[in-house]
């Protein structure tokens, strides 16, 4: 698989850790803060399910879900080549049914039109790619009546209020030479997601806002629930 050639401005992000914890994780949070709330059951039984995770990172969620339940398939997805490289170095022997996957989000859905049964993001690709184009490709991917699930910002992290349309903002990023730059984040309020969701062929939508934790930069989360219909 040929490797993207636009800047990584995903270099750094987990690295320390990375570095440190080589486990595979024992919970699963969907909030900010890792720290609580609702976990996997929000995805319902996946035995034998094929799922993919949307923007996965290093692959902790999804190893997880690897190891603690009990999948056909999970299938990691992420563009980021130093995220996909440390997933593989973490968790590469949780195959086969860890599917290490380093593709564009929307590329993959695309080439994989009713392949599976559940998605989910944790503020992952959902948060980063463009709703007009990720959701859609989503709805494709999914079997009748499969399920996508995210948790996304409720709020930017300045506390600023989410965007009352789908518009993206800037937010700090780095090269992987440490450079500053920026790139685009989605943080929508709730009619927002709802309207785009409903826009993609998702019905029986739901957003439930999950508090904030404590620290400097925590915020509330959407949790987001979404179904293709079945035919």
């Amino acid at each position: 698989m040929n490797r993207v050639t636009t800047t990584d401005l995903w270099h750094h992000y987990g690295r320390v850790r990375a570095e440190q914890d080589h486990a595979v994780p024992d919970t699963f949070h969907w909030s900010w803060s890792q720290d609580g709330g609702p976990g996997p059951e929000v995805l319902g039984d996946l035995t034998g399910k094929t799922l993919a995770d949307l923007g996965a990172g290093a692959a902790r969620h999804a190893a997880h879900l690897a190891a603690h339940h009990t999948p056909a398939r999970i299938d990691a997805v992420d563009a980021s080549p130093a995220q996909h490289d440390m997933a593989t170095a973490l968790y590469a022997s949780l195959a086969p049914r860890l599917h290490l996957v380093h593709q564009d989000a929307v590329a993959h859905l695309r080439a994989h039109a009713g392949a599976y049964d559940v998605l989910y993001s944790v503020f992952g690709a959902v948060d980063f790619t463009d709703p007009h184009e990720l959701l859609p490709a989503a709805a494709d991917a999914l079997r009748p009546g499969g399920r996508l699930v995210f948790s996304t910002l409720a709020h930017h992290l300045s506390g600023e209020p989410a965007q009352p349309d789908v518009t993206a903002a800037e937010v700090p990023a780095r090269t992987p030479g440490g450079e500053s730059t920026t790139m685009r984040r989605w943080v929508l309020q709730e009619h927002v997601w709802t309207k785009v969701l409903d826009q993609a062929g998702f019905t029986a939508v739901r957003v439930e806002e999950l508090p904030a934790g404590e620290g400097p930069r925590a915020a509330a989360t959407f949790l987001v629930t979404a179904e293709h219909p079945a035919t």
